[in-house]
């Protein structure tokens, strides 16, 4: 399957909720989402309805069929409030996927192999036309952490990442707990700061808060999905460690 700039063999449904970009510099995050809602069909009617105030740039049905909503080069509204490498504006930084999928309100429901077929095809065009780092193919949990759980732990990163799409590690096995909430000092500020320099919205204040255990989980329910209890285990730790040098070792 192939995809032109703006829409190749997706069928086109505008949405009116978009706008100028307001970064300068073509897209560099591709953010996968869930639907969450009972079908495709409401789902595209809701992203076209002006009181909505949300859209994206495609949705994925479970079928595979691939609808475009809003073109590339505008800013769909998607993220809401969000942040990634300390920019605050993921919209207009990113293009967005929304995948139909009755989300946590539906229990999770898997992800269709047909579906996830069409999600790597499409993430492969956006990918390689945009030159966006693996690193950068996030979730909308990894850039609202707390406050979004899409696409949710079910989801299958290592797929994409087989495909050459984000990052992913295998699982490891559950490890001893080196940093939970309420430690304070150094490591956790060490901790803190590995979060932070992949991208994750969290301060460097040597304090396992609530924040950083909400922060935690978002980088576990990505990364370490049989374990999303906010308790930076050793192979959390590892694997965090890993990925931060293989994002800033990674070629734009």
């Amino acid at each position: 399957m192939s995809f032109s700039p703006d829409h190749g063999e997706a069928r086109v449904r505008p949405s009116p909720n978009c706008g100028p970009r307001k970064l300068s510099g073509r897209p560099d995050i591709l953010l996968l989402h869930y639907t969450g809602m009972a079908t495709g069909d409401e789902a595209e009617r809701w992203l076209c309805r002006p009181d909505s105030e949300v859209s994206c740039h495609y949705i994925v049905h479970e079928d595979g069929r691939i609808v475009q909503m809003v073109p590339e080069a505008m800013r769909a509204w998607h993220a809401g409030a969000s942040c990634w490498e300390g920019e605050a504006d993921v919209n207009s930084r990113s293009i967005g996927i929304e995948i139909v999928n009755g989300g946590h309100p539906a229990n999770l429901p898997p992800y269709p192999d047909r579906q996830i077929d069409a999600v790597i095809a499409l993430a492969q065009d956006i990918v390689e036309r945009h030159a966006i780092k693996p690193s950068r193919v996030l979730g909308h949990s990894d850039v609202a952490p707390g406050r979004k759980i899409d696409p949710g732990e079910h989801f299958p990163w290592e797929r994409l990442a087989e495909s050459g799409i984000g990052l992913y590690e295998p699982e490891g096995p559950r490890g001893e707990i080196l940093l939970r909430s309420g430690m304070r000092g150094q490591p956790v500020e060490a901790m803190q700061a590995l979060l932070s320099l992949y991208g994750y919205d969290v301060a460097n204040t040597g304090e396992y808060d609530d924040r950083t255990r909400t922060v935690v989980q978002a980088f576990q329910m990505h990364y370490r999905k049989s374990c999303i209890d906010g308790e930076a285990d050793r192979a959390t730790m590892e694997r965090l460690y890993h990925l931060v040098n293989k994002a800033k070792s990674d070629p734009a």
